[in-house]
């Protein structure tokens, strides 16, 4: 996992955990924080990595509605959720979907 001064990235988290719920067989992340600093509910908080786009495609969505698969994404990513992550955008296909 990637760290910066021995901390692990939220990235790198939410790929782990991602990874393992979900058996993506493409998982790709793209923190997008940098793109939000100057909202209101960031001017005033020193937190990073608040903001990413995920791509996900897993055989685990087979037969899922699109809302299912992100509440699978949302339900992986709880801890994560509740410490800072602010936003997603989800892209959630099964293999055939790709």
């Amino acid at each position: 996992m990637a760290s910066v001064g021995g901390v692990v990235s939220r990235a790198s988290r939410m790929r782990t955990k991602l990874q393992s719920a979900l058996e993506a067989i493409v998982l790709e992340i793209e923190d997008v924080s940098h793109q939000h600093a100057s909202h209101a509910a960031m001017k005033d908080s020193n937190a990073q990595e608040t903001h990413f786009n995920v791509k996900i495609v897993s055989p685990k969505f087979h037969g899922q509605t699109l809302l299912k698969r992100h509440r699978m994404v949302y339900a992986a990513l709880s801890d994560e959720l509740h410490s800072g992550l602010h936003a997603l955008s989800i892209v959630a296909k099964t293999p055939d979907e790709q």
